[in-house]
């Protein structure tokens, strides 16, 4: 079902029961607030309660290229796991980054560039976002250097291809380029807090480059609103209702950008929103098991601390095929959300997650990524038994909004490993969270503006 591409991104913000907390400096760096290299717009977006945002020409012209994206009722799927509601995709993978991801880049690139940056140079877990960045930087006629986890880049090397195809210089992180990568070599493979590290480290000592981050930051979520925005139009073009928004949830832009419009519509009309539930991974579930806390959004811990639910920035993360999710944290924006009741969350396994990609694969001829596996599980469950949110199990009633947030062609070997049934979980001990966060600051519930670090 198509739809006219939104001209306008949306931003929730003025729909906030209450203010974000404040970023925090780390005690002892005399660093935080927001770095001198990033564009005022982008600082602007994530600040100001301005509803809406136009989308610049540049952008708006790369856009077209793939938007607006498919949306349709899955009826096989639904079939398949017996529902009792009406499953909708939302697919985000038909352009060159095989993600949602591009929706961001392209955004970012353009404003990087009219700032006058030569080079972006960023972090990657699962490959998607460097991909995405690669080809905006391509399009915007800039250089790019990318940071990709290691253990996934060696499970996917055809990432590094495709990024190099593009322009990009791609790097296996932990690399030896860094001093951020030689204090955390070992046993850190699986992080994705290292690699974003080693790209605020290069790019922090490289004249002309910048940092840039795809997910967690306020406006990134924001460039994904065009996801939600586009949905909600498609959804009233099939004269379909649902009650229920999922989408799987690293720091959290893809689930941002599809769920926080319905957010934004309802509070703006005084109406209920629906159920917006945000699928993890459960070998990182920092929404359903972490703490709400003050913690770094990356190894180096030289940027401001972040109020966020966290497993603590230090966890090691066990090695799984839902790469992309395995952050420690969820964006402080969305970390607001959880806080203040307006969002669920439930972790899935890998084994469940990659088993409702293969139905949505032999029922609707769509391969997901294993991250969006993890947004089918839950969105099933939802449409099924229910899904549970701590103590309290979710159900839809008249319907589910699912965002497929990418493909997973390169991700063949995540399946060879289910239809071989190799796969495995690691979920985190007890022991070992509460080990990962003791020495975090919690968030309290009101925090004066400009305070420093809590005591």
């Amino acid at each position: 079902m198509s739809a006219p591409v939104p001209g306008h991104w949306r931003s929730v913000l003025p729909h906030l029961d209450t203010p974000m907390p404040p970023d925090l400096t780390p005690p002892g760096t005399g660093r935080g607030g927001v770095q001198v290299n990033l564009p005022m717009e982008l600082v602007r977006q994530s600040v100001q309660q301005r509803e809406y945002w136009p989308i610049p020409a540049e952008v708006a012209t790369a856009y077209a290229r793939y938007r607006p994206t498919p949306l349709w009722r899955a009826t096989g799927f639904e079939r398949a796991i017996g529902a009792r509601v009406p499953v909708y995709v939302k697919y985000e993978g038909g352009n060159i980054s095989g993600s949602h991801k591009l929706n961001t880049a392209l955004a970012q690139a353009h404003y990087y560039k009219k700032a006058g940056i030569k080079e972006l140079v960023t972090g990657t877990g699962a490959g998607q976002w460097g991909t995405a960045m690669a080809a905006a930087c391509a399009l915007f006629g800039l250089d790019c250097r990318v940071f990709m986890v290691d253990s996934s880049l060696r499970r996917k090397p055809y990432r590094g291809v495709l990024m190099r195809m593009l322009g990009a210089r791609v790097h296996s992180s932990p690399s030896g380029l860094t001093e951020v990568a030689a204090r955390h070599r070992t046993g850190t493979g699986n992080s994705l807090s290292l690699a974003i590290g080693e790209a605020v480290e290069y790019a922090a000592t490289h004249e002309g480059a910048a940092f840039c981050i795809g997910s967690g930051e306020t406006y990134s979520i924001l460039h994904q609103s065009v996801i939600g925005m586009e949905a909600r139009s498609q959804l009233a073009a099939l004269g379909a209702e649902v009650d229920a928004v999922v989408g799987c949830v690293g720091a959290g832009s893809n689930f941002g950008g599809i769920a926080l419009p319905f957010h934004a519509e309802a509070r703006a009309g005084g109406a209920p929103a629906p159920l917006l539930v945000a699928a993890e991974s459960a070998t990182a579930p920092k929404l359903t098991r972490g703490v709400y806390a003050y913690d770094k959004t990356d190894a180096t811990g030289s940027g401001p601390l972040e109020a966020m639910y966290t497993i603590g920035s230090d966890y090691p993360i066990p090695d799984a095929h839902s790469a992309g999710l395995r952050f420690h944290g969820a964006a402080k924006l969305i970390s607001a959300l959880r806080h203040t009741g307006d969002l669920a969350a439930t972790a899935v396994g890998q084994p469940d997650a990659l088993a409702a990609g293969r139905l949505l694969t032999t029922h609707e001829t769509v391969l997901p990524a294993p991250e969006s596996g993890h947004a089918l599980a839950a969105a099933a469950r939802l449409a099924t038994s229910g899904t549970p949110d701590g103590d309290t199990v979710l159900s839809a009633r008249r319907g589910v909004l699912v965002c497929v947030s990418g493909h997973g062609y390169l991700d063949l070997g995540a399946y060879e490993q289910l239809l071989e049934g190799a796969l495995e979980d690691e979920a985190p001990a007890d022991a070992a969270l509460l080990a990962a966060v003791s020495g975090l600051a919690p968030v309290r519930p009101a925090v004066p503006a400009g305070a420093g670090w809590p005591r």
